[in-house]
């Protein structure tokens, strides 16, 4: 009982840390606009100092929101995001709306509203891919340009080679729509799924699988002996009632060694061989570092994430204005998520701004065992929020009413309008077309 006492007393503390790093930016956003509005801003074509961030999701996007905001209005520095995406994919619904259909366009939210408030060309958003950085020059792929940088962000994330249902693994709205629809459809007519790696992606497709098509047969392989190892006791045990409750089979501490798509089969470690319909690998997360393999490759570690400094400067003393955050810097997080990665690119920000007044970055990075909080769906209308310390854990069981997860709270955070996208104005035809076809 006291050890939890302290859990809860750790979670009000961890609250009131997060609400006055928001209230301290927001002021500071807030008397730059002043700031701009009574002696005017610096245009774009003055600010030639520029700030590269390459990648734009919780991480990246969180480090242009807060420096873009926070510049003086006539300082000659500007963020210069370099983003691939059409649009911000949250990921974290996407093994939800593998499965669910009618909701695929809600986990792609149309980019920019985050920026708002930041003074007239303190940034400048660019749709393309980093083909190479050097010490001086981000290349791009598309359009061939070459944008010099006194200071370099490196927030590319993390990426799976099977794409869903952890990543998307395309640049379109659209054609990310189209691939959750496809596996929403294969789902649907396959009778037996074959469901690869126990942690949330893996469970959650499984549970909501079987919720949905109760008469499917839905297996689920994972290597240890429990799924959600990486957490508490408490939420292995709920992950694995859950699973039990719905009827999915489990099979635990065995792997997939081959997937024959052709012969419809999946052969197993112990030398089962599984017939199925389907196959969904969940597993084989790795962080995208490949941008700093020419500029610093001893920066890259044998995981492939990028060494960084506890200033989240990298590993690297000859480039000090080179920073990484996110799943792709090696910041030994436990439960990587968009709290930590947020928490991170706050810091990046902070140490930059101080970096452009001529200061020193002083600020640093430490993980918090609140950020490895979770909260995992087992079944359309069922979750599971887990809090643990290491030492003692707190699991609160919930109802979910909306399909959609926490869709909306989301595109609202980021500054968009729920569900509202020109871009999904202007292809209306195409997706009800792609609707009525499936």
């Amino acid at each position: 009982m006291l050890e939890k006492t302290k859990l809860y007393t750790k979670i009000v503390g961890y609250a009131l840390l997060f609400l006055w790093t928001e209230v301290r930016l927001a002021v500071r956003a807030t008397i730059v606009r002043r700031q701009a509005l009574w002696l005017g801003s610096s245009t774009a074509e003055e600010r030639t100092r520029n700030i590269v961030i390459v990648g734009a999701s919780f991480a990246g996007y969180r480090v242009a929101h807060v420096i873009a905001r926070s510049l003086p209005p006539r300082s000659p520095y500007r963020v210069i995001v370099v983003e691939p995406n059409s649009h911000f994919q949250f990921t974290w619904v996407l093994p939800r709306f593998c499965v669910v259909k009618g909701h695929e366009h809600k986990a792609f939210v149309p980019y920019g509203g985050y920026m708002a408030g930041a003074p007239e060309g303190s940034y400048r958003w660019i749709k393309d891919k980093v083909a190479d950085i050097d010490q001086a020059t981000v290349k791009l792929q598309d359009s061939d340009e070459a944008i010099p940088y006194e200071i370099l962000v490196v927030a590319t994330g993390s990426g799976v080679r099977d794409g869903l249902p952890s990543r998307v693994n395309a640049t379109d709205k659209l054609d990310g729509m189209k691939l959750l629809q496809g596996m929403q459809n294969r789902i649907e007519a396959a009778r037996t799924v074959v469901v690869a790696g126990g942690g949330a992606a893996g469970v959650e497709v499984a549970t909501d699988a079987k919720a949905l098509y109760p008469d499917k047969h839905i297996i689920l392989i994972h290597s240890r002996a429990a799924v959600m190892h990486r957490f508490g006791q408490g939420l292995q045990a709920a992950a694995r009632e859950g699973l039990e409750r719905l009827g999915v089979e489990l099979v635990l501490q065995d792997r997939v060694v081959n997937e024959d798509a052709t012969s419809r089969a999946v052969a197993l470690q112990s030398g089962r061989i599984i017939t199925c319909d389907l196959f969904v690998n969940c597993t084989g997360q790795r962080p995208l570092s490949e941008v700093l393999s020419n500029l610093s490759p001893t920066s890259i570690s044998s995981t492939g994430h990028i060494k960084i400094k506890p200033t989240l400067q990298i590993a690297d003393d000859s480039l000090p204005n080179v920073y990484a955050c996110g799943d792709v810097a090696d910041t030994n997080t436990p439960n990587p998520n968009a709290r930590s990665a947020m928490r991170q690119a706050t810091v990046v920000a902070e140490n930059i701004l101080l970096a452009v007044a001529g200061k020193t970055p002083r600020h640093v990075y430490e993980n918090l065992w609140a950020d490895g909080a979770i909260k995992l769906t087992l079944g359309l209308d069922r979750s599971v929020t887990h809090l643990g310390d290491g030492t003692s854990e707190v699991l609160f069981r919930s109802k979910e009413r909306d399909e959609a997860l926490m869709s909306a709270m989301c595109w609202s955070r980021l500054g968009a309008k729920p569900f509202e996208d020109e871009y999904t104005d202007a292809h209306k035809a195409v997706i009800e077309a792609d609707v009525n076809k499936a």
